[in-house]
This record gives structure tokens, sequence and C-alpha cells, in this order.
């Protein structure tokens, strides 16, 4: 009796001890946090160097995988938010603030000088996202003005920015649709094609200024597409979103893409699974290992999003692989910066 009591107790011990190193709450790292900050912007250029930014002007840089974060203030604009960027290195990033009057900014020396690249001081101005589809050209998207989506556009690193003309949107608008800055990633790329993704009232993928029904929640302030991730081989497309003011709600909450070969046009995948609630921010670790991230937890897909596991119920707004890894950097409120490798 005794030694079978030794034998379950220590059964007991191995279960506790493995359920805690793979409980949600325990998988991901955090590896700094800044009280008071909202983090919803980041970038992840190479193995070594992270960048976030949010809230309150502030700014973190990491050049060493993440061991170590330096956090500043982007002098002059304390009191904006910075919820989208894209770094080339740990020394050249540009940042995009949130509402008006609406700024760019880039940075040549890791951050500890910042010169304006882009104003418009239109009261009606909110840049939600900036991305980049290779050194030089890149997209800032902004909610509409006057009816027209908002898009910038720049040849030379951002030094320079030019609006999209209005004729480049073949669709028109509908009312209610506009986009989300909750992750700084509505927005993608592949060499000859631009992606955008609206929600609100009405939520659509617009490709190359033309809009596409996707079968995600809409029709309400909160509701539709915040996140949108391309696989790495460029054949899929993962969708996230749903109602951020029902953040625990699964219902039409994610939608999955591929490239029909045959016809070269996108469509929608018939099996698509549904995260564990509202996201905010979905990335392809692989061609088919997705995570997305949200206020009410992050997810792991291994089949191309045909089903979600729950891998931690703690909340952030933003995620991005880490490149030549199978691991992820998060970040979100209360400046936290967190890092998960894939098992």
């Amino acid at each position: 009796m005794k030694k079978a009591f030794i034998t379950l107790f220590a059964f007991l011990l191995l279960y506790q001890n493995s359920f805690a190193q793979n409980s949600g709450n325990n998988s991901i790292k955090i590896l700094t946090q800044k009280k008071g900050v909202s983090i919803r912007g980041m970038a992840v250029p190479n193995t070594n160097t992270i960048w976030a930014s949010g809230s309150k002007g502030s700014i973190a840089l990491s050049v060493n995988g993440g061991t170590n974060f330096e956090w500043m203030q982007v002098q002059g604009y304390e009191t904006r938010d910075f919820r989208s960027i894209h770094a080339w290195n740990e020394k050249e990033a540009i940042i995009v603030a949130v509402a008006a009057p609406a700024i760019i900014l880039k940075t040549k020396d890791g951050g500890k000088s910042w010169y304006k690249v882009y104003e418009n001081a239109d009261t009606l101005m909110f840049l939600d996202a900036i991305h980049f589809k290779n050194a030089s050209n890149g997209l800032v998207v902004g909610d509409p003005i006057s009816n027209s989506i908002f898009l910038l556009s720049t040849n030379d690193k951002g030094e320079h920015w030019n609006e999209v003309p209005s004729n480049y949107f073949k669709t028109p608008l509908e009312k209610g649709e506009a986009f989300f800055a909750s992750s700084g990633s509505n927005i993608a790329q592949l060499s000859k094609d631009d992606f955008l993704v609206s929600g609100g009232l009405r939520s659509r993928l617009w490709i190359n200024g033309e809009a596409m029904d996707i079968p995600i929640i809409q029709g309400g302030k909160s509701t539709g597409a915040n996140s949108m991730a391309i696989s790495t081989n460029g054949n899929n497309i993962m969708i996230v979103g749903g109602d951020f003011m029902k953040d625990t709600s699964r219902l039409q909450n994610a939608v999955g893409l591929k490239l029909s070969k045959r016809k070269s046009t996108w469509v929608v995948e018939k099996f698509i699974g549904h995260p564990n609630g509202y996201r905010s921010g979905v990335d392809y670790l692989t061609n088919s290992i997705l995570i997305a991230c949200g206020t009410t937890g992050v997810d792991i897909s291994k089949n191309k999003g045909k089903s979600w596991e729950l891998i931690s119920n703690e909340s952030f707004h933003v995620v991005r692989k880490q490149p030549n890894t199978k691991a992820i950097f998060l970040a979100g409120t209360g400046g936290r910066i967190g890092y998960y490798i894939i098992p």
C-alpha cells in the first residue's frame, strides 16, 4: 500500500508539473512590461531585433533577441499613440501615429532621434497601419476621407509619401466601412498585389482596389476584420477579427483564403475553425502553423486554421514571427512583450 501510494504521489506530482509547464497561463514568457502603456505596433526584422510602439509616444527596442529591452519616448510626441511600426534593422524604423494630425516619423539611429517624413493636419485623419513589401516600397492605410479609402505610398524607404489617387479603388466604400488600428496588420502585400481588410458595418477584403465579400461577422461598429497575414509561400491568407465589444464570442471571427492556381484568384476556404474569441492579430509561423491573439487569449493552429487551440488566456494585441525560428513575440497592455516557442 505504501509503495502504491508513493507511486501514485509521484505520478500526480509529475502530472502537476507537466500541467504547469503546458497550461495556457504559463506558456508565454513575459520579457518586459511598462505600466500605463498600450502596445499595438511590433516589428521583428531579424532574429535579434524586436521593435514595439504604442501609447504615450513609447518605443521599446531589443537588439539581443528579447533578453533586454530599452524603453524610449519620442521627444515632442509624448502624447501620441504609435500603433504601427515597420523596421528594417536595429537602426532603421518608421512609426505611424493615429488621430490628427497624421504623423509618420523615421529613425536611423536606433530610436535616439526621429524625423518627420509625413504630416497631414486634416482633423479627420486617422492612420491605421503600415506595411512594406520590400526594402523600398510601402503603404500606409487610413480611415476613409470624403467616403474614399485613404492610402499613402512610398518607393524610397518611407522618406517621402504620396496619396494614392482615389480612382485606384474600383469598388465604392459602403456606409460604416472603415479600418481598425488594432495591431497594425490590416494591410499586407505580395510582389504584385496589395491587400486591405475593412471592418465595421461592412467588412471586406480589398485586393488591388477591388472589394471581395468575406464571411466574417459585420453589421456593428465593433465588428469585422482586424488583422490579416499571408503564408510564407504566398498561397494562403488568414483574416481574424470578430466583435471586440463581445470579445468571448467565436462567431464568424476568422476567414481563410487560398490562391486558386487555375484561375489566379483568391477563394474562401470551406473548412475554417474559429479562435477562442475576438482576435486582433494573426501571423503565420510556417505554411501551416498560425498564431492569433486578442483580449481573451492566444490561439495556435497547426493545420492552416482548420482548428485552433487556446495556449494562453492572457490579453495581447499584436503578434509577430521571429524570423528563422518557430517562435513569436506578442505585445499588449501594460507594455507587456511576451515570447512563445512552438513545441
